[in-house]
């Protein structure tokens, strides 16, 4: 018989979403492929969650942050004595994956291979486990190998525009001033601006990127302009740390600078955050992510 609810603190898939930061899809796909959190149903089939169903759910989020595959959950949450064999295994299979589809050009079969870990994990634990080692390996990879070039091309290319359309989405879901990302690196389509952008929107953040250095006062300009609740200036590359302070001022929003870079300059960098008073470091989308989280509340969803 359909499920008809009697108490009122039953959850739809929405607010389960805002309390625990996994989709929707993803949710329903945890439970239609492998059963690992079945919601009670109402007649007409709306999904609802109580309290256990939320637990559960941040269980599975502990095992995928321990690098635990997702086809492997259920077996340990229904047996807490088993312990995952080669964690690792699942991910470093599917990065190779990902690598003979750019080393061979195929779009195709790089979009299905991400589209389905999207599907299966939250935004979090991808880029921990896939993306940045992903990165990692493909900057061993390019070390002086011929077509190094068109493959860092053609995938920096997909994934600007695979996010970026992640990004779009999730901006028409949200009202209120955007936070700024401005790629500070000497290259183009800075796979790390993108990856941040893409997890600070999945985080309920419109966000607006600037794939390209601004000059000192246009920063500040756009900041201005778009009522910017804060500013993140993206590098992977050196810096002329120098210049930053005067780029910086006149901003009045809360400022970020994020990636390798700070680690590249970090006691420079260091000391120039303590003279601004408001600058803020991070190495990492993820640590980006996670201080931002706690610095501004998210923005309100659109009906």
């Amino acid at each position: 018989m359909p499920f008809e609810p009697q108490a009122a603190d039953w959850l739809p898939i929405r607010e389960v979403t805002r309390l625990t930061g996994v989709h929707p899809v993803t949710l329903r796909a945890w439970e239609r492929r492998y059963g690992l959190v079945v919601p009670h149903r109402t007649a007409k089939g709306h999904r609802l969650y109580d309290s256990q169903h939320i637990a559960r759910i941040q269980q599975v989020l502990t095992w995928l942050n321990r690098g635990v595959a997702v086809s492997q959950v259920k077996h340990l949450l229904d047996t807490p004595e088993a312990s995952p064999q080669a964690l690792d295994n699942d991910w470093q299979q599917l990065r190779q994956t990902l690598i003979g589809a750019i080393a061979e050009l195929a779009e195709r079969r790089l979009d299905d291979s991400l589209n389905q870990a999207m599907a299966l994990y939250p935004p979090n634990t991808l880029c921990e486990l896939l993306l940045l080692p992903l990165l990692a390996e493909l900057e061993h990879r390019w070390q002086g190998q011929f077509g190094a070039q068109m493959e860092r091309v053609f995938f920096y290319s997909w994934l600007r525009s695979k996010l970026g359309a992640r990004i779009y989405h999730n901006n028409r879901q949200v009202s209120g001033p955007p936070v700024l990302l401005v790629n500070q690196s000497d290259r183009p389509m800075e796979p790390h601006l993108w990856i941040t952008a893409w997890l600070i929107s999945s985080s309920n953040h419109g966000v607006q990127v600037f794939d390209w250095p601004l000059p000192p006062g246009e920063l500040a300009l756009a900041c201005d302009t778009l009522q910017a609740r804060a500013v993140l200036l993206c590098a992977s590359t050196a810096l002329n740390v120098a210049g930053l302070r005067k780029l910086l001022s006149g901003c009045q929003c809360p400022k970020w600078l994020i990636g390798p870079a700070v680690r590249i300059h970090h006691p420079a960098l260091a000391a120039l955050a303590e003279q601004l008073g408001d600058l803020q470091l991070a190495e990492s989308p993820l640590m980006a992510q996670q201080a931002l989280q706690h610095f501004t509340a998210p923005v309100t969803r659109t009906p």
